[in-house]
C-alpha cells in the first residue's frame, strides 16, 4: 500500500488529536481522554512560557484549568502517573504494569550514575528508601543522609538525589505530588490506585509489543524507528514487536511518499478531515514533533531546540513553538511569558517557505494563549520576517 505525504500528514494529525475542533469546555474527563489518546505527555523543566506538559492539552482542547491536569496525576482517583515513558513523562495509570519490566531491569536501562550508586552504595540507597517510607511524601532536598548538598544541574546532583532518582527509575518510589516543580516522592502503594499496583507485571516481551501498538495508535503511521522512539524501547524488542503486530494484522506495511524507510499503518488509523483554518501552537516537546527526523519527513521543517545554543548563534530563538495551520507547519515563534509585566512576549516570529495566512492564524492563537495564561497584553519584538505583519494583525 502507498500513501501520499498529504495522506500521511492527515493520518498523523488525526491520531494526535489535532484535526478536529477544540473542546468548548475541557474538563477532567476530556483531559484524561486526551492523555490516554496520546499515551504519553513529556515533562520538561523549562518555564519561560509555561511548563511543557501543560501545552499539548491547550493545543488540542483549548483553554483549560491547569490544576485539573495536576489533579489527574496527584489526587485520588489518580488517572496519570509520572515515569520515564519517552523522557520524564505523564502516563495513563493503565500503562503502569507495562513499565514494570523497565523498573525491574533498571540496572540495564537507567543512566550510568544511577546504576553506579546502586552498585557502589547500596546502603545509601536503602537509607534513602527508608526515609521515604518513614516521611514521604518528601522532596529530595529534604532528605538528610550526610551526602553533599545538592547544587543546580543534574550533573551536580547530590548522592541523595541520585539515589532517589534510582529508586524512582526502578519503581521503588513514585511521584506523589509536586511543590512548584519539585517532585515529592512516596511509595507506589501509598500513591497509585491499589488495583494498578497489585496488577501482575506484564512480561518484557509482551509489554514491548503492547507499547509498540500504543505508539502506532498514537502516531497513526510511522517507521520502526518512530515506533521505538515513542516509548524509548530497545531495538531488538521493538523490531520483534513490529513483526508480530504485522503478522497479527494490527500494523500494515506501507510506503509513504518521500520516506526512505518502510512505514507501518495502524489498522484503526484514519485520515480525518483537517480543517485548513485549524491552528495550534505546539510545544517543542509535543509528541507530534518531538522526533525531529519524523517532523522533517512529515512537514519539511528542520526543527531544532536552541535553548543550549549561545544567544548570538540562535536562528529562531530560545523557546520556539511551531505553528500548525491545517496540515502544515507554517511558522516558528519564540515566546516568553513576562509574568511581572503581565505580557506575552513574541521575541521572534519567522514564517516557513510558501506559508500563507500565518499572521492571522498566529494572532488568534496568541490571543487565546494570553487569555489562558492570564496575561493582559501581547508584545511583538522586531525579529523575524513575520514580526511586522503579526503586530498589525493583533487587536
Amino acid at each position: 500500500m502507498k500513501l501520499s505525504l498529504a495522506e500521511a500528514r492527515a493520518i498523523a494529525i488525526t491520531a494526535q488529536g489535532l484535526a478536529g475542533p477544540r473542546d468548548t469546555g475541557p474538563d477532567r474527563r476530556a483531559l484524561a481522554g486526551l492523555v490516554d489518546q496520546l499515551g504519553v505527555v513529556q515533562i520538561d523543566s523549562v518555564n519561560v512560557l509555561v511548563r511543557s506538559h501543560y501545552l499539548p492539552a491547550f493545543s488540542r482542547l483549548g483553554a483549560y484549568d491547569r490544576g485539573a491536569l495536576d489533579a489527574l496525576a496527584h489526587r485520588a482517583p489518580r488517572k496519570l502517573f509520572e515515569y520515564w515513558g519517552h523522557e520524564a513523562s505523564l502516563l495513563p495509570v493503565a500503562l503502569y504494569p507495562l513499565f514494570r519490566w523497565r523498573m525491574d531491569h533498571a540496572i540495564h536501562h537507567a543512566w550510568g550514575r544511577m546504576r553506579r550508586i546502586q552498585n557502589e552504595q547500596p546502603d545509601l540507597v536503602a537509607r534513602v528508601l527508608d526515609i521515604v517510607r518513614e516521611k514521604g511524601p518528601i522532596a529530595a532536598s529534604e532528605i538528610e543522609t550526610g551526602a553533599s548538598k545538592a547544587r543546580k544541574g543534574w550533573w551536580e546532583w547530590s548522592e541523595a538525589k541520585v539515589a532517589i532518582e534510582w529508586l524512582f527509575w526502578s519503581g521503588q518510589v513514585t511521584s506523589a505530588a509536586r511543590r512548584g516543580f519539585e517532585r515529592l516522592y512516596d511509595l507506589p502503594e501509598r500513591v497509585l490506585p491499589a488495583k494498578v499496583v497489585a496488577a501482575p507485571a506484564v512480561g518484557e516481551h509482551e509489554a514491548q509489543r503492547m507499547l509498540v501498538e500504543r505508539s502506532a495508535r498514537a502516531m497513526g503511521v510511522a517507521t520502526e524507528t518512530d515506533l521505538r522512539d515513542y516509548y524509548r524501547l530497545p531495538v531488538a524488542g521493538a523490531r520483534r514487536a513490529v513483526g508480530e503486530l504485522v503478522d497479527a494484522g494490527v500494523l500494515e506495511p506501507v510506503a509513504v511518499e518521500g520516506w526512505k524507510k518502510p512505514a507501518y499503518l495502524h489498522r484503526r488509523a484514519q485520515a480525518g478531515k483537517v480543517d485548513p483554518r485549524r491552528a495550534a501552537l505546539l510545544s517543542p516537546f509535543d509528541s507530534l514533533i518531538w522526533a525531529r527526523d519524523r517532523t522533517e519527513r512529515l512537514f519539511g521543517m528542520r526543527f531544532r531546540l536552541e535553548i543550549y545554543t549561545p544567544q548570538p548563534k540562535r536562528v529562531h530563538g530560545y523557546y520556539v513553538l511551531p505553528l500548525l495551520l491545517g496540515d502544515r507547519l507554517v511558522a516558528r515563534i519564540d515566546l516568553k511569558a513576562d509574568r511581572q509585566a503581565s505580557t506575552l512576549r513574541v521575541q521572534a516570529a519567522h514564517t516557513e517557505p510558501q506559508a500563507k495566512n500565518a499572521a492571522g492564524a498566529l494572532a488568534g492563537e496568541l490571543s487565546r494563549m494570553a487569555r489562558w495564561l492570564e496575561l493582559d497584553t501581547i508584545a511583538v519584538e522586531k525579529r523575524g520576517d513575520l514580526a511586522h505583519v503579526l503586530k498589525r494583525s493583533l487587536p
